[in-house]
């Protein structure tokens, strides 16, 4: 069986990232890029040409990752796919810059040829659902099961 281009491994974070990830900034909405600059921007789906994928929303983040020895590699962006803009939890390393320490859940990695001409060079396009401790409200508990719950259990 061949691997397809477009694969994504699932990767354990702390396999890829040992010292975790810095963030540098806020996370954002993808857009789609057009030449009309009046034009309002378009946000992106999780969806290929062929209509394949998760149809949710992609968010972009800076990140910087402490364990990279080569600088050119040390930061790059990660995509979020997820309903709503993840938001960490954790507090910002110093006031006022909005660098924060990171651990992204449901990590993948895809395969890239990065860099141009004679300085090409194997690379990750890395993609996570979120980032652990998440504050968004895109995990919440289950729904009130309403009568379906014993009239002597207390709800959560």
């Amino acid at each position: 069986m061949a691997i397809k281009r477009g694969y994504q491994f699932p990767i354990r974070f702390g396999s890829a990232f040992p010292q975790r990830l810095v963030l540098l900034g806020e996370i954002t909405r993808m857009t789609k890029y057009n030449p009309n600059p009046n034009a309002a921007p378009e946000g992106m789906f999780d969806l290929d040409r062929e209509g394949q994928g998760t149809g949710l929303p992609l968010w972009k983040a800076t990140v910087t990752d402490p364990h990279e020895e080569k600088a050119k590699r040390a930061s790059f962006e990660i995509i979020f796919v997820a309903e709503v803009q993840p938001v960490p939890a954790s507090e910002e390393i110093v006031a006022g810059t909005g660098m924060r320490m990171i651990e992204l859940e449901g990590l993948t990695a895809e395969p890239k040829v990065m860099g141009q001409g004679e300085f090409k060079y194997l690379g990750y396009q890395y993609r996570a659902t979120g980032i652990v401790g998440d504050t968004s409200g895109a995990k919440v508990p289950p729904a009130d099961p309403g009568a379906a719950r014993p009239s002597n259990a207390k709800a959560a």
